[in-house]
């Protein structure tokens, strides 16, 4: 396995983990315990957010430029009063 394989891996399990916290937060039945997950999500983020800089770095995780045009449509979507 290779780093590019190793972060790969990192970046797709660090992702779970935030899937896991955010359900944890939505579903939790105190304030304390909501705010722990939450407080877990937003570390979990912040590593999550450094593997994908420091792939982006070497030139393995490139992000896609959206079209203008794209941005456009979809901001007319969601401020439209009739979305929900």
């Amino acid at each position: 396995m290779d780093d590019r394989n190793l972060m790969e891996n990192m970046l797709l399990l660090e992702k779970g983990v935030c899937d896991l916290f955010l359900h944890g937060a939505i579903e939790a039945s105190t304030a304390d315990v909501r705010q722990r997950f939450t407080d877990s999500l937003n570390t979990s983020l912040g590593i999550q957010n450094e593997i994908h800089s420091k792939m982006e770095a070497k030139g393995w995780c490139q992000a896609d430029q959206a079209d203008d045009s794209k941005i456009s449509t979809v901001r007319m979507k969601y401020s439209s009063p009739s979305h929900c």
